[in-house]
């Protein structure tokens, strides 16, 4: 995990900052547009892989003609082959923020990514107060003699949290995450987790929900559409350009594809374990939001869109 190099940017500071939140497919998108423009808010993407330019069907990225002129940030800014961790996020959202601010309008995080958010709102410090330089180097010249997958498989049993967010190919997050266990008798995760959670930001934080079974259908009819639109085609330009073993191949959506494509499986399969693994992301990320995070619930099974904008609407006034 890198340092933050601006101060500043962790100082208790007073910005209003509206968070929008809650599984794949339960409709953050179109909600996050009508209430930007009722408060005069630009929003920044809370998806740890929208960032990634070449990716757009498999990451239900927003549309031009979707934004309606509503500005977006953090969309497209790293290339498919770049890694990119919680600590740059952090970094780049607080920037953001502070840039929204500074121009007179309301910041908007909108996403799905749990520990992303997290880490910008609340006072997470990124920093090398839990390190063994020693221990940094015995580690890095073992990877160069053995490869990196003794080590993965490592993290895998001490923090399989961590190693469920960390690509096996990404040495540099694999030995920090063994080095935090190593000098502190804690995982990467513990150790987020006991850091005090203090907001640093004047934030109402909205959470999305639904009735389980209409939002596993919804998550279904998503990959389907996923699929019309042309999700294979764009996964394959990838697969053609030899991206392999990076970071952004991981995310669901791809990863299926990539073994469909390399004759794993059939591509009736790969639909299927995609769907799979988005019904399980969904309820991942809802257990992380209950668990991790003060939010407020709007539950929008079968209610109209304006009801749920108004109800919103009003949470936020009496919150900002």
């Amino acid at each position: 995990m890198e340092e933050s190099s601006d101060d500043s940017l962790v100082e208790r500071i007073s910005e209003k900052v509206i968070v929008l939140i809650g599984p794949t497919a339960v409709g953050k998108t179109k909600l996050s547009i009508e209430l930007a423009k009722k408060l005069n808010a630009e929003i920044i993407s809370g998806d740890s892989m929208q960032i990634y330019k070449e990716m757009d069907i498999g990451t239900a990225k927003i549309t031009k003609a979707e934004m309606e002129g509503i500005p977006h940030h953090l969309i497209d800014i790293k290339e498919p082959t770049e890694s990119y961790s919680v600590a740059d996020f952090q970094v780049d959202v607080r920037r953001t923020i502070k840039d929204i601010h500074n121009r007179g309008k309301v910041a908007m995080i909108v996403g799905g990514t749990g520990l992303y958010i997290q880490s910008v709102i609340y006072d997470y410090h990124f920093t090398d107060q839990a390190s063994d330089p020693d221990y940094r180097v015995n580690l890095e010249k073992l990877i160069e003699e053995e490869g990196i997958e003794p080590s993965f498989r490592k993290l895998q049993v001490i923090d399989p949290e961590s190693a469920d967010r960390i690509h096996p190919n990404n040495i540099r997050r694999v030995i920090r995450a063994l080095e935090i266990h190593h000098t502190t008798g804690k995982t990467m995760t513990q150790y987020l987790n006991e850091q005090e959670k203090t907001l640093i930001y004047d934030v109402a934080i909205i959470g999305l929900t639904m009735e389980r079974e209409e939002l596993y259908n919804r998550i279904n009819q998503r990959v389907d559409l996923m699929v019309e639109e042309g999700l294979l085609d764009e996964v394959e330009r990838l697969y053609n350009k030899g991206i392999r073993d990076c970071q952004s191949i991981q995310a669901i959506g791809y990863k299926e594809v990539y073994d469909y494509l390399e004759g794993n499986v059939s591509l009736n399969q790969a639909i299927e374990i995609l769907k799979q693994n988005s019904r399980r992301y969904a309820k991942r990320q809802l257990t992380w939001f209950r668990n991790k995070m003060n939010v407020t619930w709007f539950d929008v099974t079968n209610k109209p869109f304006s009801n749920t904008l108004d109800e919103i609407l009003k949470y936020v006034a009496g919150k900002l």
